[in-house]
């Protein structure tokens, strides 16, 4: 076994010298006048005045501010808005599902959303609505759209109507018709 290892020490020892050699002959190759144009560069160069290092510019003092989160919400916690009320007393019998689960196009205005065309599938038709982020989305009646709760009536080939159940004052709401016609 140990002759075995240096036999194999002998060989890395001569493909090492053979390896430097090789180096060196190339090396030696590339140093005729080859690097006439580069020395000449590299001494244009060293030859230029030095110029001096500017100056640092002038660190402007930041008025210091003291944060006081006393009175603040934790922002740990969910917001008031983010909480389901626990029972809304409605005078006049119309009030949002806040139970129900939001869909996508819930999280956008009813001027970030586009209808861009619509699709005749089943015998019922379906709108395609760009959102403000550039997704497309499938939409039929009784969908929801935007953020006042607006639900879906009628989807036609040229407008989408609904509804939307808007704050009238504090407790009550009101609905409002709505519709987002074909853009083009």
């Amino acid at each position: 076994m140990n002759g075995i290892t240096m036999r194999y020490d002998h060989i890395f020892w001569i493909c090492r010298v053979v390896l430097i050699s090789v180096v060196a002959i190339t090396l030696n190759a590339c140093g005729g006048d080859n690097l006439k144009d580069l020395r000449t560069y590299v001494a244009e160069v060293k030859a230029r005045p030095k110029r001096g290092i500017q100056a640092l510019p002038e660190i402007k003092a930041v008025q210091t501010f003291a944060f006081n989160s006393e009175g603040l919400r934790d922002p740990f916690q969910p917001s008031a808005r983010d909480k389901a009320p626990q029972e809304i007393k409605v005078s006049n019998g119309i009030k949002p599902d806040f139970v129900r689960h939001r869909e996508q196009l819930e999280a956008f205005s009813l001027d970030d959303l586009r209808l861009v065309g619509t699709v005749d599938m089943s015998k019922k038709l379906w709108g395609l609505i760009r959102a403000g982020d550039g997704t497309i989305h499938r939409v039929r009646t009784g969908n929801y759209m935007g953020k006042n709760h607006g639900k879906i009536l009628r989807v036609l080939k040229e407008k989408i109507e609904l509804v939307e159940i808007v704050e009238d004052g504090p407790q009550a709401w009101r609905e409002r018709q709505a519709s987002i016609a074909l853009a083009e």
